[in-house]
């Protein structure tokens, strides 16, 4: 039995994705877990297959309309890939299970929406501030930074699933301010293919991933994001990210409370205990 929530859930989030094009998948995780008590890793494997299926399609489109700026995408690769292998290791080899490995994620899962959030509002200021500075920075030093961007990517993105695209983009605009915004966010959700399906196979791997609720969300989220695409023309950005990034600012706190209480609650038993 398809469950119908799942399936506007999917086209909520698609929708936002095709608006916004940045940070609309973020809210997926979250979604997963506060609103269907979804078990934090799981909701991470599902959704980061989810995301390798949803930006395959982007990326082919950007790919065939040549906005893509492939040396950026291939340094952010170098990077994010051995990262996202070298952190789901480290995971497989913890073998966190029950509330370790859902405190972990949870905490993380904060870092990566705060920072999606904060570059979804400040991206702008954070723009006029350092832009006309970064453009004087050398080639050789301007490939470093991306490879470094890669793997703090690699490593959230395996453990959240968040981050790639909100904080991709912001850091990409820096990096490289002669690019125009399109070829930005086509480099951004080609290097996302790649990330999302070697973390989502890690996690799939381990046991993380369910694929019936992966499949009734994508049979959401596909006409989600069309319609979407076809409509982000029609509301002005600005509002859109700022509606955005106080969903996420909304749902980091949501969670970060909802672990503090687990954590307070868990101290207080044990306390009783002894």
């Amino acid at each position: 039995m398809i469950d119908p929530l799942y399936v506007a859930s999917g086209f909520g989030v698609g929708l936002l994705v095709g608006m916004t094009g940045v940070g609309g998948g973020s809210l997926m995780t979250p979604l997963l877990i506060l609103l269907f008590g979804i078990h934090p890793a799981t909701a991470v494997g599902t959704d980061l297959l989810y995301a390798a299926a949803t930006k395959t399609g982007g990326s082919v489109v950007h790919g065939w309309s040549r906005s893509v700026h492939w040396p950026a995408v291939l340094r952010l690769a170098c990077g994010s890939i051995p990262a996202s292998g070298l952190t789901l290791l480290v995971l497989w080899k913890l073998d966190l299970r029950g509330d370790s490995e859902r405190n972990l994620v949870n905490i993380v899962l904060c870092f990566a929406l705060l920072l999606t959030a904060t570059s979804l509002i400040f991206r702008k200021s954070i723009m006029e501030r350092y832009r006309k500075r970064l453009e004087r920075v050398d080639e050789r030093t301007t490939a470093i930074a991306t490879v470094v961007t890669g793997i703090v990517l690699g490593v959230l993105v395996s453990i959240s699933s968040v981050g790639a695209g909100a904080v991709g983009v912001t850091v990409l605009l820096l990096l490289y301010p002669r690019l125009p915004m399109a070829t930005i966010v086509g480099s951004d959700i080609a290097h996302a293919v790649p990330l999302t399906l070697v973390a989502g196979v890690g996690h799939w791997a381990l046991g993380d991933v369910d694929w019936a609720l992966m499949g009734v969300l994508l049979l959401g989220s596909l006409p989600g994001i069309i319609v979407g695409s076809f409509s982000a023309t029609r509301v002005p950005e600005p509002v859109l990210r700022l509606v955005l990034a106080s969903v996420l600012f909304v749902v980091a706190g949501k969670i970060m409370f909802a672990e503090l209480n687990l954590s307070s609650a868990i101290v207080t038993a044990l306390a009783w205990s002894h």
